[in-house]
């Protein structure tokens, strides 16, 4: 059937090949949860307790700091050196 051919009602001029989907912009997105699992599994343990305690638990730095012993500052480099390592690591994943 060719790409051309009219749908519907045929007033409105609307060809089968107007009522085909575009690219997903969303796919590559998809792509990079499904890396993420992979991605956690590079960090140490105390980090993907952060992430996890940050990301999934939405608790504050000072609370996270509080549950695992150390001072907010010290979760707030923590999160970051981990979010550097994610990043690096799903850029590879990504291109």
């Amino acid at each position: 059937m060719s790409l051309s051919t009219p749908v519907g009602d045929g007033e409105r001029g609307t060809e089968l090949g107007e009522m085909l989907g575009g690219e997903d912009a969303e796919f590559a997105h998809a792509e990079l949860r499904v890396a993420l699992g992979p991605a956690l599994t590079t960090l140490d343990e105390r980090e993907q307790k952060i992430l996890t305690l940050r990301f999934y638990g939405y608790k504050t730095q000072s609370e996270i700091a509080d549950q695992i012993g150390v001072s907010q500052m010290h979760v707030s480099r923590l999160l970051a050196r981990a979010l550097v390592k994610l990043r690096a690591h799903l850029a590879d994943v990504a291109y």
